[in-house]
């Protein structure tokens, strides 16, 4: 028997639960992407943080933690706590976020995770696939708690959480596809989850096998008229991979090869891409959540730039009454996700108005900005809105899709009754890696977000808390400053 089947056999024998002793399989050695991705996480520590790295997730994860504070409110967001909270009387092992009650760590990872997600303002990263690495944060939380586990260990959760997203995301595109990139979240949060868990290789394999093969996600949830699960998806992919890490602890084992397998994700879902671990963070290599970018307005990634734009070009004009036509001009990513079906023209919910660049676009014209309030009713409907998005192109700029991912580059030309054009082009915009933001930024958006629902004061004592996570040895006290006033 050859060195690579032994340590296949002995993977097996592990993962059967038969009494054999746990070994521990490098990445090199592996056989499948499961058993690299698993051996990656088992080895990873915290020693192999940088300073960087470790600031980086520190500050995404208060960006998170404020995006989801300004969101407690929101209806949607209600209804996944009071499910969430539904059988557990309050009395479980992970804290639901806007409460003091606990519930288990899938449900706590999902209430959280929708309202982190909800008003579509926390980070990104954009590889072939676009996706939202900080919605997989609610699961370490969660999982964190519920094992006790230390600030250090969490922080390396979350950094574990973000690169094996990230390098998925760099792999394929799932969306051109037709598929969802929460895809990529399920195997991300159930190795963060498992490395919490302190699972074996064998059980974090398994872990990534059941996340994977129980819970594709359709791309539909991002086309047409949007629903509130666009903002629930991702929530729902990081619970998954909660219970899959719970169910390998158990002894469960999952469909395998997952990725390379005759029924597996390459053939059904992404096609084959290639998974280099010895490339992934580590103590030489730098990790990926330093190459996410953290949104300044609640809008998709690729508007955020369109934003900048039209606010600049409509200050150039003046009276928006004597716009003839608006031509943005996107990359291939930011057409096919924001400019391509005919809903981003009227959009009827904030859902697809967050993802339409003819709308951001008309509505950072006539405001000047975009906020939360950008996506009411009364602004959905607003004439003047209507009007300019008639008169609005989206058209790929192939120039553009070269910059694609360092840059999500937009320009904004506006044509006037007279002929005369005025143009802005943007490349990038604060917070972007390109153009990162400091502490201080973070804080600035934070309290943006969170002072009007929780005080002052709690968004104060929540920052204190998490800019201190590496030595904090209780992951509850991070949910106290969050609870709603009564």
């Amino acid at each position: 028997m050859n060195r690579r089947n032994f340590v296949s056999m002995l993977s097996t024998l592990a993962a059967s639960g038969l009494g054999f002793p746990m070994i521990a399989v490098h990445a090199e050695e592996a056989k499948n992407i499961a058993e690299r991705l698993a051996a990656y996480t088992y080895s990873l520590t915290y020693d192999d943080l940088d300073a960087a790295t470790i600031e980086t997730v520190k500050t995404h994860l208060a960006d998170a933690l404020g995006c989801g504070v300004a969101a407690l409110k929101q209806r949607p967001v209600e209804i996944a706590r009071q499910v969430a909270l539904l059988d557990s009387a309050g009395n479980g092992t992970s804290t639901v976020m806007g409460t003091s009650a606990r519930t288990s760590p899938a449900l706590a990872t999902f209430a959280n995770g929708a309202a982190i997600r909800y008003f579509d303002l926390n980070d990104v990263y954009a590889g072939k696939e676009i996706g939202h690495p900080s919605d997989n944060a609610t699961a370490c939380l969660a999982q964190g708690e519920a094992q006790k586990a230390h600030g250090r260990d969490v922080i390396l959760a979350i950094a574990i959480a973000y690169e094996i997203d990230c390098q998925l995301m760099d792999g394929a595109s799932a969306s051109s596809r037709g598929w969802d990139h929460p895809i990529f979240s399920l195997p991300a949060a159930a190795l963060a989850c498992g490395k919490l868990m302190k699972l074996t290789p064998a059980q974090l394999t398994q872990a990534v096998n059941i996340a994977i093969n129980g819970h594709i996600a359709l791309n539909q949830t991002r086309v047409q008229t949007m629903s509130n699960w666009k903002g629930l998806a991702d929530a729902d992919a990081a619970r998954n991979g909660v219970f899959a890490a719970e169910l390998a602890r158990g002894g469960i084992t999952g469909p395998s090869p997952i990725f390379e397998g005759e029924a597996g994700l390459f053939k059904q879902v992404t096609g084959p891409f290639t998974v280099d671990t010895s490339k992934f963070g580590n103590k030489t290599q730098r990790f990926k959540i330093r190459d996410c970018a953290v949104k300044f307005y609640p809008a998709q990634v690729l508007t955020q730039t369109a934003i900048v734009a039209g606010i600049d070009v409509a200050k150039q004009v003046g009276d928006l009454s004597r716009i003839a036509a608006i031509e943005i001009k996107t990359s291939q990513q930011g057409r096919f996700t924001a400019g391509l079906d005919r809903e981003k023209w009227a959009p009827a919910s904030s859902e697809t108005a967050d993802h339409s660049l003819p709308y951001v676009t008309a509505r950072a014209m006539l405001d000047g900005d975009i906020g939360l309030n950008s996506y009411r009713q009364e602004a959905l409907h607003d004439p003047k809105a209507l009007a300019l998005m008639k008169r609005t192109t989206v058209v790929e700029d192939p120039e553009l899709t070269k910059l694609f991912p360092k840059y999500y580059a937009t320009v904004v030309t506006v044509t006037l009754d007279n002929g005369k054009t005025y143009s802005k082009r943007v490349d990038d915009v604060p917070g972007f890696a390109t153009h990162p933001m400091s502490r201080s930024d973070f804080e600035v958006k934070f309290r943006k977000n969170a002072n009007d629902v929780i005080g002052a004061k709690q968004a104060d004592a929540a920052l204190a808390t998490l800019w201190d996570l590496e030595n904090l040895d209780d992951i509850s006290k991070i949910f106290t400053p969050f609870v709603l006033p009564s």
